[in-house]
């Protein structure tokens, strides 16, 4: 190989997957592991090791990356039965890159700092098509000496890598500022839709034309679009925006901040994950308000 770190990764999925298969392509060595059996057949069929465990991912690593969904599902990857942390030689960085909240990550970090682990803290953003694109933005805080370690990979990954603090935690609390607008958009964009339907417009005649102007987002864009599909693929589920704008609300509070929009937004994911919505995509949270509104 080229000297490039190599690479232990746990979480193949919507976005993971094509990430790890970036790295690849880039001239990484990368070990995945995943759950899901046909992740894991993605990653082999790009030239991938596979491997059986999180710790089986973990033991080869100069870097272990973690792009999973929940804290929970970190937790256990990291130190759950046939968990990574304890296979993870000194020296290595585990490179968290999922939206998981300051507090887990700083704690993860005391943790793996009595067998010289460390971590750099670095969510990303931009959605499927970016990841796969190597266009996302990364959110990094770390060592210098860290930094350094992973910045081949970064630079593989995003076209976009900002470096936001020091300490563990810092990258997450700037993603949590990103996921406040991203939730408060997706939900915006849904109640504007339905908003032209129940005007009697058409919704997706109003979408053409409220985009391209001073209304325009990239979440208008993109969960708009597929707003009006019948059964979109899952990018993003509703219980991922359940779970982030709980964070989002939780650190606003810790804070001394009062989350207005956020709270709402949260409400309605929340809604729509009781209303049988939660493994759908982000989009369809359209369908909670069209079921209120008819």
């Amino acid at each position: 190989m080229s000297g490039l770190p190599r690479l232990g990764w746990i979480g193949l999925g919507a976005m993971g997957g094509p990430m790890a298969r970036v790295a690849l392509e880039r001239g990484h060595a990368v070990d995945g592991y995943d759950v899901a059996e046909p992740a894991r057949a993605a990653l082999a069929a790009a030239g991938g090791g596979v491997v059986a465990s999180p710790a089986a991912a973990g033991a080869a690593a100069d870097v272990l990356v973690l792009m999973v969904a929940t804290p929970s599902q970190a937790e256990s990857a990291l130190f759950g039965e046939h968990g990574a942390a304890a296979a993870l030689r000194s020296g290595s960085v585990v490179l968290l890159m999922g939206t998981l909240g300051d507090e887990a990550v700083r704690d993860w970090a005391e943790r793996l700092a009595g067998s010289g682990v460390r971590i750099v803290d670095a969510p990303v953003s931009g959605g499927v098509a970016r990841a796969a694109a190597g266009e996302l933005l990364v959110m990094a805080s770390g060592t210098a000496a860290d930094l350094d370690l992973v910045a081949p990979l970064l630079d593989a990954l995003a076209s976009t890598v900002a470096i936001v603090g020091e300490q563990p935690g810092d990258g997450q609390r700037m993603k949590l500022v990103n996921q406040l607008l991203c939730g408060v958009h997706i939900v915006a964009a849904a109640e504007a839709l339905s908003f032209a339907e129940s005007l009697g417009l058409d919704a997706r005649a109003a979408w053409e034309v409220v985009r391209h102007g001073a209304a325009g987002s990239f979440m208008l864009d993109d969960r708009g679009a597929r707003m009006f599909e019948e059964d979109p693929p899952v990018r993003s589920a509703v219980d991922i925006f359940v779970k982030d704008m709980g964070l989002v609300v939780a650190a606003a509070e810790a804070a001394g901040h009062d989350p207005l929009l956020a709270r709402a937004a949260e409400d309605v994911y929340r809604r729509a994950s009781a209303a049988g919505l939660g493994r759908a995509d982000d989009s369809q949270v359209l369908r909670l308000y069209r079921g209120r509104n008819s």
